[in-house]
């Protein structure tokens, strides 16, 4: 299992950002201060170095002797040279600029430190749980050591791991638990259909009419019964079914699928208008998946159209997108929510459709990648899948 760990101060974050900004700021007072001080003194000094000019005076004694070496009264000092009038100039405009330079550099620095020592590493650890929460994985650990607002998100985090982990285990267990009593109904249910069914063939022998005609009705309903039964068995193996990749001409694929929705038309008396937008030449997909998503789509489709059937082929983010569309009266808007979960039907009637034509399709879109998405049309509705190739 895997662990994503760390440790920080107990010191709120609030209270370490007034912490920080407090010490910077007497640092940069510190600093403007120093600056402007050392400014000054090499300023002073390179003034020192030019003797002063003009007419000396001297204190003389009653004999008129020299006392001293004289003073100047109303000097004038040399000129600086060039060289020094530029050091001069930038050691002003250096002491002008050093409380804001250094304040602007002391607060940089509060922020990037605050953010190494108290935000850096809590945040690349939550960053690394939510990229393995996006994969599907929840097999670690957030053990964030500290008790300021970022340690306290990452327990709340990591409760919010734990949920999940044991959501994630129950829907799973659960989905399991549904397979094999599907796959044990089903295989249950074969022994006492084929008696009936063999007693059903002894009645439709009876020389008595109505004996004929209740076996006759019976037939229909063994029949749908079995129905049911096979559509639960490729059900459970559509499931744990997955892609086949393999190399693919469009062409060649794109003729199968015209093929066969074509076939499903005539069979229904339905025109199909077919458009292909195909430019590659070859596909790395999922051949039969593909294939058998725009059977089941024609096929659904022919039986709502009043006339025609349009199945459009193209190309698109990467993979194959087919899209199947009718002139019938459309979707319900209980349909639109629910078409395409296993065993929703508004045939009530119907002995030969189960609802899973469109829980099929939605399952062989994704495992290869992609998506199933229906909708109304004008007129219509109309079904889109897309397949990921590769």
């Amino acid at each position: 299992m895997g662990e994503i760990t760390g440790k920080a101060g107990s010191r709120s974050l609030r209270k370490s950002l007034i912490f920080y900004i407090t010490a910077f700021a007497f640092a940069a007072i510190l600093l403007s201060g120093m600056t402007t001080e050392l400014c000054g003194r090499a300023e002073q000094k390179i003034k020192d170095s030019y003797p002063a000019a003009g007419r000396r005076y001297y204190l003389t004694d009653e004999d008129g002797n020299r006392l001293g070496d004289g003073a100047y009264i109303g000097t004038v000092t040399e000129p600086f040279s060039k060289r020094d009038e530029q050091i001069l100039s930038a050691l002003r405009v250096l002491s002008a600029v050093a409380a804001p330079v250094w304040s602007a550099l002391c607060i940089l620095a509060a922020a990037l430190l605050f953010y190494h020592n108290r935000l850096e590493r809590p945040l690349k650890e939550l960053k690394a749980a939510s990229e393995k929460i996006s994969e599907n994985d929840l097999d670690f650990r957030v053990e964030y050591q500290a008790s300021d607002e970022l340690g306290q998100l990452c327990r709340l985090f990591e409760t919010m791991r734990s949920a999940l982990a044991a959501n994630f285990s129950e829907m799973w267990r659960q989905i399991e638990d549904r397979r094999q009593l599907n796959a044990a109904f089903s295989h249950e249910l074969r022994t006492p259909l084929t008696v009936l069914k063999g007693y059903d063939e002894l009645l439709c022998d009876s020389p008595d009419d109505g004996t004929r005609k209740i076996a006759a009705t019976m037939e229909k309903h063994i029949a749908r019964m079995e129905h049911y039964v096979e559509s639960m068995g490729s059900l459970r193996r559509l499931e744990d079914l997955a892609p086949k990749w393999e190399r693919v001409s469009v062409k060649e694929l794109t003729a199968a699928l015209y093929e066969g929705a074509a076939m499903e038309c005539r069979a229904h008396g339905k025109t199909l208008v077919f458009r292909n937008r195909t430019h590659g030449q070859e596909l790395v997909a999922d051949r039969s998946g593909i294939v058998q998503v725009c059977g089941n789509l024609t096929a659904n489709a022919v039986r709502y159209a009043v006339s025609e059937i349009r199945l459009c082929v193209e190309e698109r983010e990467g993979g194959l997108l087919l899209s199947v569309s009718d002139d019938g009266a459309g979707f319900s808007e209980d349909a639109l929510q629910k078409a395409a979960n296993p065993y929703f039907t508004e045939e009530k009637e119907s002995g030969e459709h189960f609802g899973i034509g469109l829980y099929l399709c939605r399952l062989l879109c994704e495992h290869n990648g992609g998506r199933l998405v229906m909708e109304n049309g004008s007129p219509g509705a109309r079904v889109t899948a897309y397949f990921r190739c590769r």
